[in-house]
């Protein structure tokens, strides 16, 4: 009788733990993302490739601290997909992370490689001789707090 009662008791608590947890989900939700600056920092006419700092910019309109672990993007230049790029922090432990505080506005670099391709090589000369590009991404942002962890959508454009 004991036993059952044990168990019980641990199983009430590993939900306790679990419904607090998910108190931050909506307040984690509210995080909002915005393209930024896009630059060219380098680009190698021979192999076809050229590097780019892709920048996001990350609000808190809420109350509650959180960190972000994890950008996963495909850019697109003047609507041309090209490619795929991930900003982590995932191997940093969260008080080495960006903490984005009530209120915070932080940008946050990504070094891009770009890799010139028959689907986006009119897209690769605009950049790398600097021409206009409208520049948009669309992905995933994962935001944590100390007892949360949510995924969230997006579809940005400059």
């Amino acid at each position: 009788m004991i036993l059952y009662i044990a168990i019980g008791a641990m199983l009430a608590l590993l939900g306790g733990i679990t419904w607090y947890a998910s108190l931050d989900n909506p307040k984690l939700q509210q995080v909002d993302i915005e393209m930024g600056t896009v630059k060219l920092v380098g680009q190698n006419d021979i192999e076809g490739k050229a590097k780019l700092e892709v920048g996001f910019v990350i609000s808190n309109p809420s109350d509650k601290t959180f960190t972000v672990s994890r950008i996963d993007y495909e850019l697109f230049a003047n609507g041309v997909s090209i490619g795929k790029g991930q900003y982590s922090t995932e191997d940093v432990a969260m008080p080495g992370r960006a903490a984005f505080y009530p209120t915070a506005k932080i940008e946050l670099p990504n070094t891009f490689t770009l890799t010139k391709t028959p689907e986006n090589g009119d897209a690769y000369t605009v950049i790398t001789s600097k021409g206009p590009v409208v520049y948009s991404a669309k992905g995933l942002i994962v935001v944590e707090s100390a007892w949360s962890l949510v995924e969230k959508q997006f579809d940005i454009s400059q």
